[in-house]
């Protein structure tokens, strides 16, 4: 450094790649998506309505209580729609609105982001846990 050079000259911070400086809203969808249930259950109704009875078998492990309030949840938010049909006994379908419809591509960008990641991800954790065993 010479004698009459005082500025300390770091590089420039990169511009972040998203950025939520003021209330976003992101944390509402992230609570919706981040729950146990809502992905498995948007993508079951991506492929079209379903009866609750279906999606309670399609979505391997959800309780029947844990199901209805996944999607009450998404209802309330405006992401499924419930059809009940005037039969005896009551017959109700569930569906994706289209803001729901729009939501299954940001969870298919989860998806395949997740599937090109799996092995490096596991491979970190195997390394992790080998040096913090414990």
């Amino acid at each position: 450094m010479s004698e009459g050079h005082t500025d300390v000259t770091t590089p420039a911070p990169a511009e972040p790649v998203v950025s939520c400086a003021e209330e976003c809203g992101v944390r509402d969808v992230q609570d919706r998506l981040g729950d146990r249930w809502t992905v498995h259950v948007v993508v079951e109704l991506a492929a079209g309505p379903r009866r609750f009875k279906e999606l309670q078998r399609l979505v391997d492990g959800v309780s029947q209580r844990m199901l209805t309030f996944t999607l009450r949840r998404l209802e309330r938010d405006g992401l499924v729609s419930r059809q009940v049909f005037p039969t005896t006994p009551p017959q109700v379908a569930y569906s994706l609105t289209e803001t729901g419809h729009s939501m299954t591509h940001l969870i298919k960008q989860l998806i395949d982001w997740s599937l090109d990641h799996r092995s490096t991800i596991a491979r970190s954790r195997e390394a992790w846990d080998a040096r913090n065993p414990a």
